[in-house]
């Protein structure tokens, strides 16, 4: 059975989003012929901005192995997953800007049929997780993918009182004293959005 291929692409100010795009990495790789390619999307911030600010960084030195995503990642993935922080109930602005610049593989239909799934970090509960994932799936419907998110009943999803919602994998970060770091609850949700993708892809490559 030949190997699919399922693109992570994320963006990550401050690392967040980038400690869920590898868990997401690893659920994808409990699926087997399923291999997953963690691209990272260009940054808009001007270097004066970064080099003023210790956290981002840290951030920039923790993905610097991560290469920097082309247009024929997505032409060539059979499966995707997107990761974003929430700005204000949306996609960042970084993202935005990568996915606005994907007419052509609109035009040619190449994301249709695809599975795709979303992942997204907020300073609070309600800063809007849920929202920025529906909004995000708006652009992938356009392209005619196939939206897969986290079945309700999913047992960490019934028991998280942080990330996780039924639109994808989600983690709040908090702020200043109160930052935290994954849950595990947030963990393995990323790990089962990851891995639920893959296995469709396969299914959906293969018609099995």
């Amino acid at each position: 059975m030949d190997e699919i291929k399922i693109l992570v692409l994320y963006y990550s100010m401050y690392g967040n989003v980038y400690s869920m795009a590898k868990e997401v990495v690893t659920g994808i790789q409990e699926v087997k012929n399923a291999q997953p390619l963690l691209r990272k999307v260009p940054d808009l911030l001007p270097e004066s901005v970064v080099k003023k600010n210790q956290d981002i960084l840290r951030a920039v030195e923790w993905q610097k192995d991560v290469p920097v995503a082309t247009m024929d990642d997505l032409r060539n993935c059979d499966g995707l997953l997107l990761g974003t922080p929430t700005r204000f109930g949306n996609m960042c602005s970084q993202m935005r800007n990568f996915l606005d610049k994907t007419g052509p593989l609109w035009i040619e239909g190449a994301l249709k049929g695809k599975p795709a799934g979303i992942f997204t970090s907020s300073i609070s509960l309600h800063g809007g997780p849920d929202s920025t994932c529906i909004a995000t799936m708006l652009t992938l419907l356009h392209h005619g993918m196939i939206i897969v998110g986290i079945p309700s009943n999913t047992p960490e999803l019934m028991k998280t009182t942080s990330g996780g919602t039924p639109y994808g994998a989600s983690h709040v970060v908090g702020m200043g004293e109160n930052f935290k770091e994954l849950s595990e609850e947030e963990k393995q949700l990323c790990r089962f959005l990851g891995k639920r993708v893959a296995e469709i892809a396969v299914k959906l490559k293969h018609n099995i």
